[in-house]
């Protein structure tokens, strides 16, 4: 307890697909504030068989934040949380991690799963039972047709894997596990016929935890390396969506989110699931959220066509870019940020100059142009799946509530609104590190009640963003 302000202090382990941090988190009923602890890269590792994590390096970078975040924490750290992208995984024997995991953008991750699992169980019945959109790498379809997993006697989500070798503990936290597929999405526990069904040894499955639960505390000689020693580890919402959203201010039934990093995950937070035909046929997903809420959302495209743009070009003047880009006038080309071609790493300029030529409609000619172009097309998606969901859900939308790093791209949040003729409301940018941390702040006894109490905290303490909708393009 940091004395005098009845707050706490906690560290959160937040991996992204490009980029990792370790935030130190303030948390109390009147005082919600994050100071980076460590940043570091993270990104596809080229091997002979495929890309891979590097989860050992990562695993050594929150071990340096966490050591950093403990000598500066106010009144010691209390607990510590991780949460990461989901659907990848950790296969072990013996508690040894036999490779590091598959990335999810592999080429070679999504040709053979689909058809195995589907042979044996029908897409819509799929859809029935767990509620989960069609994504070719979703964790069930890597299982399926991954040779190593003969070897293997337990899988671990990333997170999960990173808290084993913290804690020593095996466990499966509940939000992540409802993107493996794997997951019953009216019982929230694992689908035991299912997994027989697809052939897989149910002891590769660890235990279920929910978030708030303690995993663990930190093994003796990490806890000594890291100056915290008998540090809490406790389960936040893992799947960084989960904790995106517990840290969106929602308030109300007739919002909308979009956490926008590398992916765009557009949707609304529902109560029950939404299994219809419409609902698989639009591939819209329900995945566990924070308090047995259900986070009823699509992927889409996100900043990764913007980041492998810049990639391609050599440059990293994204600001200088969107700065150009907003003065662009006249038509612009919007694409289908959709198209397979746009997931794998690569030329993305020349891919969306094909994608013109194959639809007969003129290119971006210049930096500028095409930086507009991406944006557009973008909000013109996250617009439709906003409409989607407003439609299956049965619910308006009158507000949106954009969160992550592409809160802070202005362009796109006021080309949203345009787009959607409703306010978008920017920020926080680290809603994910926040909504662990308040996990972690409830857990402690530090922040008190329900989804709603944590969102005040997060309106009161956070600098937010109103973008009016101006003349639609």
């Amino acid at each position: 307890m940091i004395e005098g302000t009845g707050s706490v202090s906690v560290a959160a382990v937040d991996l992204g697909a490009s980029s990792g941090r370790v935030m130190l988190g303030e948390v109390g009923h009147d005082h919600l504030r994050l100071r980076a602890a460590a940043r570091f890269a993270n990104g596809p590792v080229p091997a002979e068989d495929g890309l891979h994590w590097d989860v050992s390096a990562l695993h050594r970078h929150a071990l340096d934040g966490l050591r950093a975040a403990a000598a500066a924490a106010l009144g010691g750290l209390v607990s510590v949380g991780i949460d990461s992208w989901a659907v990848d995984y950790g296969l072990l024997r013996d508690g040894r991690l036999l490779a590091e995991p598959f990335h999810y953008r592999d080429e070679r991750r999504g040709e053979a799963g689909p058809r195995l699992v589907h042979e044996r169980v029908p897409p819509a019945e799929l859809y029935a039972r767990t509620g989960l959109q069609h994504l070719p790498f979703n964790t069930l379809y890597q299982l399926e047709a991954d040779t190593r997993l003969a070897e293997a006697d337990r899988v671990l989500l990333v997170p999960d894997l990173l808290a084993y070798w913290l804690t020593g503990a095996e466990v499966a936290e509940r939000t992540n596990a409802s993107t493996t597929g794997l997951l019953s999405v009216t019982s929230g526990q694992w689908d035991d016929e299912l997994i027989e069904r697809l052939g897989l040894p149910p002891a590769l499955l660890a235990d279920l935890v929910d978030p708030g639960a303690t995993i663990g505390t930190l093994l003796p000689e990490v806890g000594a390396a890291v100056g915290a020693p008998g540090l809490r580890v406790v389960a936040v919402g893992s799947h960084d969506t989960a904790s995106a959203v517990v840290g969106v201010p929602l308030a109300g039934d007739d919002a909308a989110y979009i956490s926008l990093g590398t992916w765009g995950l557009v949707g609304l937070e529902l109560d029950a699931p939404v299994l219809t035909e419409a609902a698989r046929a639009a591939n819209f997903t329900h995945e566990g959220g924070v308090d047995g809420t259900i986070r009823f959302l699509t992927n889409v495209m996100g900043t990764w066509l913007l980041s492998e743009t810049l990639r391609t070009w050599d440059r990293d003047d994204l600001r200088a870019l969107l700065e150009a880009a907003a003065d662009v006038t006249g038509p612009v080309t919007v694409f289908d940020v959709q198209d397979p071609r746009f997931v794998a790493p690569g030329d993305m300029p020349a891919r969306i100059a094909s994608w013109c030529a194959e639809h007969d409609v003129a290119a971006p000619a210049d930096a500028a142009s095409l930086v507009r172009s991406i944006v557009e097309s973008l909000a013109a998606a996250y617009a439709e799946a906003l409409q989607t969901a407003a439609t299956l859900a049965g619910r308006p939308v009158r507000q949106v509530h954009v969160v992550g790093g592409g809160s802070q791209n202005t362009l796109l949040c006021q080309a949203l609104a345009d787009r959607t003729g409703l306010p978008v409301v920017a920020g926080p940018v680290e809603a994910t590190a926040l909504g662990n941390v308040l996990v972690q702040g409830r857990a402690a006894g530090a922040v008190t009640g329900g989804l709603a109490e944590m969102r005040e905290l997060v309106r009161r303490t956070q600098d937010l963003r109103r973008h009016e909708p101006c003349s639609p393009r």
